[in-house]
């Protein structure tokens, strides 16, 4: 057991008096679910739902060199990235191990905040750190400096423009732009992790909590809950996003991940880890690796991270993440499979559960999609 103690977002009073059931996620005291995690998931697919993820890691890259240094540090072109655009990427370790997938956000000429996942920040603080050597760009911790609120789900364009002037008709997905929002200065983006259109509202700790009650009152109207991080799992999960430590590990490169696309080998200079990653990739084409596919149980019995995937009485993959589907009404799971066995409709494919080879139909990722 660790001694440190649980770090607490700004808005941790508020999600008590709501009566939020709190677990330890990555060393941070966050809300699971405050009601039924049903109810939000399907608030969120529906109608509306609001995030507190204040969690995440939010690190600035800043200076003349600071392109240079994130395309040296990272997979990605993240030159190429327009000012108040956005691109998903990942670093990786000089042998092509996931270390984590980022999001990049360029806020302007010289500035760049890098957003990592809650249990890989101090990581990939170190590693750009690290790797700045040499570089005029200076890498900065800005965790203490945010809070992040998202509000998810068919109703927040509706909601968000209620609250601000900003032009959000005119804000593509993976885009931010400054503004504000019911009077907080906050970046505005369109980014998520559940399938649905919605925002993400990069703001100061001490504005948190007033910027959380205004976008609750401005959805009372249209169902908006508050959501917990176990909604927030199954919402990705049906949206077939990648999380860290399940899909995504140090003992992956991307390509064995599917996502080789992330990769960009023809920008210029030297990267951390482009030789190996050239190797993974010629790997990948002569001997495809394992599959991330999509498994729809028959059956109610549900499938963990884990557990085995088997045909013909052979173990053929393994479970990364598993749930009860609200959208679908069954069980489903990702999982990486022998490439024998990834196309959609195979049969014959099934789940050790406890001992059980519980029948599994595979199907490709999302298992949800939303009506543009």
């Amino acid at each position: 057991m660790s001694s440190t103690p649980l770090r607490h977002t700004a808005l941790d009073a508020l999600h008590r008096s709501l009566g939020a059931t709190m677990t330890d996620f990555a060393g941070w005291d966050m809300p699971l679910r405050y009601g039924s995690e049903r109810d939000e998931h399907n608030a969120v697919r529906t109608k509306a739902g609001l995030f507190d993820l204040s969690h995440m890691g939010e690190i600035t890259v800043a200076g003349p060199q600071a392109a240079a240094l994130l395309d040296y540090a990272l997979v990605g072109n993240i030159g190429g990235v327009k000012p108040g655009r956005a691109r998903y990427t990942m670093i990786c370790r000089a042998d092509g191990g996931i270390l984590d997938d980022l999001i990049v956000y360029r806020l302007g000429e010289t500035e760049y905040m890098v957003v990592a996942n809650a249990s890989n920040a101090q990581v990939v603080l170190d590693a750009l750190t690290e790797r700045a050597a040499g570089f005029d760009a200076e890498v900065r911790d800005d965790r203490d400096a945010y809070a992040l609120i998202a509000v998810q789900g068919p109703e927040s364009p509706g909601i968000l423009k209620s609250l601000t002037d900003a032009d959000l008709d005119g804000l593509k997905y993976y885009a931010g732009l400054p503004g504000t929002v019911a009077g907080v200065p906050a970046l505005i983006a369109r980014t998520g992790y559940t399938g649905e259109d919605g925002f993400e509202l990069f703001v100061k700790p001490e504005h948190a909590v007033e910027l959380w009650q205004a976008l609750t009152k401005a959805g009372e109207g249209v169902g908006l809950v508050p959501c917990g991080l176990s909604c927030r799992d199954t919402l990705r999960l049906e949206a077939g996003m990648p999380l860290y430590g399940h899909e995504l590990s140090t003992s992956l490169t991307p390509f064995d991940a599917g996502l080789g696309r992330v990769v960009k080998f023809e920008k210029e200079g030297d990267f951390v880890g482009r030789e190996a990653l050239r190797e993974a990739a010629a790997r990948a084409e002569q001997n495809p690796p394992r599959v991330l596919v999509g498994l729809v149980a028959e059956g109610r019995r549900v499938p963990r991270a884990g557990y085995a995937v088997v045909a013909g009485g052979e173990v053929i993959g393994e479970v990364t993440s598993g749930a009860p589907s609200p959208t679908l009404g069954k069980p489903i799971a990702m999982a990486y499979v022998d490439p024998a066995h990834a196309a959609p409709g195979t049969t014959g494919v099934g789940v050790d559960i406890r001992g059980s080879h519980e029948p599994y139909e595979v199907v490709a990722l999302p298992f949800y999609k939303r009506q543009k």
